[in-house]
């Protein structure tokens, strides 16, 4: 089935192509932005914390060293007034003791929303580089005096602060797209407007000329480069249509005489031939008659190839014998007319009788050739379920088939080797038989067989549960896959034009299905020769 060209809108796709640009550069332009954003955030949390953490760190050194009670209390206080930033959730606040013990010292917490957490005293390694959480980041430094480790601070600060920024630039980033989404629309709608009005003039100009016929006329300049190298063309093949539809006209004109001059003769010819082919028609007319007895016998469902392989096979031979009759006419008449004038010369009525016998020859050839077409097409239209059944010798059957056929085997170099039980008797339709096995042999010989020096054929016959088994098989070139799986339909052959009438093996198909009431069957996976299986019902007998 033919596929249908689909054709798209120049405006669907200048649109969707701009959108879709402008879609994929805005969507990266605010993706980068974004994550420039969130990585410059976290960065600048990390370093205000480590700040704080420092600085933090730094008030805490004369709290850890006092051995006062209440520094604790008074390094919270401190922390409370010092914490200014609001990223700041939590402090914790560790004291290394003189064993290397770490214990918790004091905390400080946002506010009372954020209450207060465990120790990270077992996380210390851990947190000695900043670790990034879902909600906050944490990180412990040491508090120090003269390089003496006094103890350690944790902190916590917030990124939901950063998290609410880039929800909001998200938020702000779709509506910049969305609304540059729209811009870009206008803008390809515009673009569009004014790139596709010279074209539409364009295209309505042709189209009037195309109704017009007018190929003479041109295509007015147009305001794009483009268009008006298109619009220069275009008028080049306007030039060249009109030249060639002059040109076509003159030709048109000159056939039809010549047609006209062909016709008559074509006419004078066709008289003459109606008036000396009278019997010849007569003779169609039976043939026809005889094709329709041949399809009401036929069994098989190609009736439409049976009536054209007929009038092809047949109507070949007698319009060469028509034709070859009605040249001998014209030739007898120039005779006649010299004869009756005197002028009569002996190369003259010498070449004529070269040429008659060559006329005969071709008449006397395809007339015969049709007469041989019919003599087939009567073969394969005999009801063979007319025939009588009677008792007979299988392998004297197969011996007087072979007698009959030793002069084309010898001529053909084609051995043949028979497989059958010596005291089978059935009774059947022998003449079926014998048919089948003739146009089985001679088929193998005149195509299986063409151009090999040496041939085999097999024959096998055996008897199976009242079944008649005929196994054939030969070593030839093998059937053409073309016509494998048309072998037994009528006028199927390799040899059209040299003799073969494509009838052999369809009457050996009907003689088996019909006459015989069984069936046969080509193995078509053979490379090599071919092979047969027929099988039919027949009845045991004694001799």
């Amino acid at each position: 089935m033919p596929q249908k060209n689909q054709t798209v809108s120049l405006h669907n796709h200048l649109v969707l192509s701009i959108m879709a640009f402008s879609t994929v550069v805005l969507l990266m332009a605010s993706i980068t932005i974004i994550i420039m954003v969130d990585k410059h955030g976290d960065k600048t949390i990390a370093s205000e914390t480590r700040a704080w953490a420092n600085i933090l760190a730094q008030n805490s050194t004369r709290f850890l060293e006092s051995d006062n009670d209440i520094s604790q209390v008074k390094l919270k206080e401190e922390l409370k007034q010092l914490i200014t930033t609001p990223i700041i959730n939590h402090i914790h606040v560790y004291r290394l003791n003189e064993d290397d013990s770490i214990e918790y010292f004091t905390s400080y917490n946002r506010n009372h929303r954020f209450p207060a957490i465990s120790n990270k005293i077992a996380e210390i390694p851990q947190l000695s580089t900043i670790q990034y959480q879902k909600n906050h980041l944490e990180l412990i430094v040491k508090v120090t005096q003269d390089e003496k480790v006094l103890g350690y601070l944790f902190i916590q600060s917030s990124l939901l602060e950063k998290h609410d920024f880039l929800q909001k630039l998200i938020y702000t980033t779709l509506a910049f797209l969305l609304l540059s989404l729209l811009l870009a629309f206008a803008v390809s709608r515009w673009i569009f407007s004014k790139t596709t009005q010279p074209m539409f003039k364009l295209a309505e100009d042709i189209g009037q000329i195309s109704q017009s016929r007018n190929y003479q006329a041109q295509l007015a300049k147009q305001p794009y480069k483009e268009l008006d190298i298109l619009t220069k063309n275009i008028n080049l093949l306007l030039l060249r249509t009109e030249k060639h539809i002059n040109k076509f006209t003159e030709e048109h004109e000159h056939t039809q005489y010549q047609n006209q001059a062909l016709e008559n003769r074509l006419s004078a010819r066709t008289d003459a031939l109606k008036e000396s082919n009278q019997e010849l028609l007569s003779t169609l007319e039976k043939l026809h008659e005889f094709q329709g007895q041949l399809v009401e016998t036929e069994k098989m469902a190609s009736l439409g190839d049976m009536v054209a392989g007929i009038a092809h096979e047949v109507n070949t031979p007698i319009g060469l014998g028509v034709t070859a009759s009605s040249l001998l006419a014209d030739k007898m008449n120039e005779i006649k007319v010299a004869f009756d004038n005197k002028t009569l010369k002996s190369s003259q009525l010498k070449k004529f009788l070269t040429d008659g016998d060559e006329n005969v020859a071709i008449i006397f050839r395809n007339l015969e050739r049709a007469a041989k077409l019919i003599s087939s097409f009567k073969k394969v239209a005999v009801d063979q379920s007319s025939a009588e059944n009677r008792t007979f010798h299988v392998r004297g059957l197969l011996d007087e088939v072979l007698l009959t056929l030793a002069g084309k085997l010898e001529s053909a170099n084609v051995a043949i080797s028979v497989s059958c039980p010596e005291e089978l008797y059935i009774n059947s339709k022998p003449g079926a038989i014998t048919q089948i096995l003739i146009n089985l042999i001679l088929n193998s010989i005149y195509h299986a067989f063409e151009g090999l020096e040496y041939g085999k054929i097999s024959i096998n016959v055996m008897n199976l549960s009242d079944q008649l088994h005929i196994h054939y098989s030969d070593d030839g070139i093998g059937i053409d896959e073309s016509i494998k799986t048309k072998i037994f339909d009528p006028f199927t052959t390799t040899k059209r034009g040299s003799g073969g009438s494509g009838l052999g093996m369809h009457l050996v198909y009907n003689l088996v299905t019909q006459a015989l009431g069984g069936h046969i069957v080509l193995e078509e996976e053979q490379s090599q020769g071919v092979i047969f299986d027929i099988t039919f019902p027949v009845e045991l007998t004694t001799s």
